[in-house]
């Protein structure tokens, strides 16, 4: 036989489209032709296929060989072909039957010796093989990620001849290690914070109804502590979900953020880039909205970033996705993140030092874009400690305790609604949420005289729900609408700066 049919697959953003490798070989001069829109990385797998091959003493074919990566069109990347090409020059040359391939799907990178390496974006290759009804064949350390999603058909090998000799059916491939099961650890509790009992609560209510959370305040009132201590007080993920963000993390080629139901946590420097935040690159990659898809976005000392970068923020923000359009190449990635950012009030630290004027702090501030800031849900000051605190004993519920309650409200917002409050349009809000005509006006009275818009007029509405389902009620009643009034600080501030 002088042509074989090799499947795999190639990477475009979490999608991972079908790719046939042909191997044909013809008579004539010996020459090693690859085709089909391949990059420089899978150009260059003519030499690494050539010296695997004779190095694990097979035959390599003394005539033309033209491989194809079709469909043409699409783009080819990186060192995943192969084993694939490897794979199809045996058996269109006659080492190998062609029955012996069947349905299986071949990834991996070839290193001089024949030993398979590891490649980028196993979980999302999984998943397409599985949903095309093929088994698939992925290097040992890759086949042991792809091994937690269920009824995957995943083979691994460490090495070419393994492979030759399970496809002969000389000798199976070795069995997957199974996966360490990393418990989910968080060392960090919110009994640690002394004081701030109103941030505290604010972070329980952000937990519960996955509400974006904005925190003002001196240097060293406890706002990165705060921050770093909700992922402890979030409900685990979901099985499907915890798929979701071990497959951006597969394909961004980072190790998944300690057990594989933890939230993920991403904290940026404030030197990051657009591209950085939102994701981009010649090949699309995810950026750290998306690798916080699930999970938290902390950005700390928030003016500091560059304006454009934040503004990047706002369109993730509302629809939970990010597009990334380069010439030639568009990708999406899933962008659900919960948005958490601190702050000091000042470029001296605090508003009240007297070391800047209005105007200057005014200057600082409006690097957060007003549209930026309508969109998280609380906004409050972490204030300075009063005088003996810092030197009184821990007190306070642990993050366990408010872990439990947190998990009781969401449970009763999944029950009504199948989502977190933060998450309803306000059409399912109206529905699901309703409030009592006089409540109505009230919010809407309060909403005109703060001078909010109507997004904000909304997300009190759903604070005031997360509110309500923290104590257990049915209804949202006034108090529930009064504390989720008290969380809008930081327009109070804007205001008394302009007066």
């Amino acid at each position: 036989m002088t042509l074989a049919l090799i499947h795999s697959r190639a990477r475009l953003g979490l999608d991972a489209p079908a790719v046939t490798i042909e191997v044909h070989l013809s008579a004539g001069l010996p020459a090693f032709q690859l085709v089909g829109l391949a990059e420089t990385t899978v150009r260059e797998a003519r030499d690494r296929v050539r010296s695997a091959l004779l190095t694990c003493g097979f035959d390599f074919p003394d005539r033309k060989i033209i491989v194809n990566l079709a469909p043409a069109d699409l783009p080819k990347e990186g060192g995943r072909f192969d084993l694939p090409i490897a794979i199809g020059i045996l058996v269109a040359s006659g080492q190998l039957p062609a029955s012996a391939v069947g349905d299986t799907e071949f990834y991996g990178e070839l290193a001089l010796s024949g030993e398979i390496r590891p490649i980028v974006g196993e979980i999302p290759l999984a998943l397409a093989a599985q949903q095309a009804g093929r088994s698939l064949l992925l290097p040992m350390q890759n086949a042991i990620a792809a091994q937690q999603i269920p009824d995957a058909g995943v083979l691994g090998a460490w090495h070419l001849l393994q492979v030759h000799s399970h496809l002969l059916g000389q000798q199976a491939l070795p069995a997957i290690p199974a996966p360490v099961a990393t418990p989910i650890n968080n060392p960090l509790c919110l009994s640690d914070v002394k004081g701030q009992q109103h941030a505290k609560r604010a972070l329980e209510i952000a937990a519960c109804g996955s509400h974006n959370l904005m925190m003002y305040g001196p240097p060293g009132t406890g706002k990165s502590m705060l921050a770093q201590r909700l992922p402890g007080i979030l409900p685990p993920l979901t099985f499907s979900e915890a798929l979701e963000s071990a497959a951006l993390y597969s394909i961004a080629a980072l190790p998944a953020p300690g057990g594989f139901r933890q939230r993920p946590f991403r904290q940026p420097h404030h030197t990051s880039s657009a591209p950085a935040l939102a994701g981009g690159g010649k090949l699309p990659k995810p950026g750290e909205i998306s690798l916080a898809h699930h999970g938290v976005l902390f950005l700390d000392e928030l003016p500091e970033f560059q304006r454009h970068v934040l503004d990047a923020l706002r369109e993730p923000l509302e629809t939970g996705v990010v597009h990334i359009s380069r010439a030639g190449r568009q990708a999406e990635f899933p962008a659900q993140f919960q948005l958490v950012a601190a702050l000091n009030p000042s470029p001296t630290g605090h508003h009240l030092d007297g070391r800047a004027s209005k105007e200057q702090i005014l200057r600082y501030l409006a690097r957060i874009s007003g549209p930026l800031t309508d969109r998280i849900d609380l906004q409050l000051e972490v204030p300075l400690l009063p005088a003996g605190q810092l030197s009184q004993a821990q007190t306070g519920d642990s993050s366990a305790q408010v872990a439990a309650r947190v998990l009781a409200g969401r449970e009763r917002q999944l029950s009504r609604q199948g989502k977190p409050n933060a998450r309803l349009s306000s059409g399912e809000l109206e529905r699901s949420c309703p409030l009592h005509s006089a409540d109505s006006i009230f919010l809407e009275q309060a909403v005109q005289q703060l001078q909010l818009s109507s997004r904000s007029f909304h997300k009190l509405w759903k604070v005031a729900r997360t509110v309500a389902d923290l104590a257990d009620c049915t209804e949202i009643d006034r108090s529930h609408l009064l504390e989720a009034l008290s969380y809008r600080a930081f327009d109070k501030l804007l205001r008394y700066l302009r007066e």
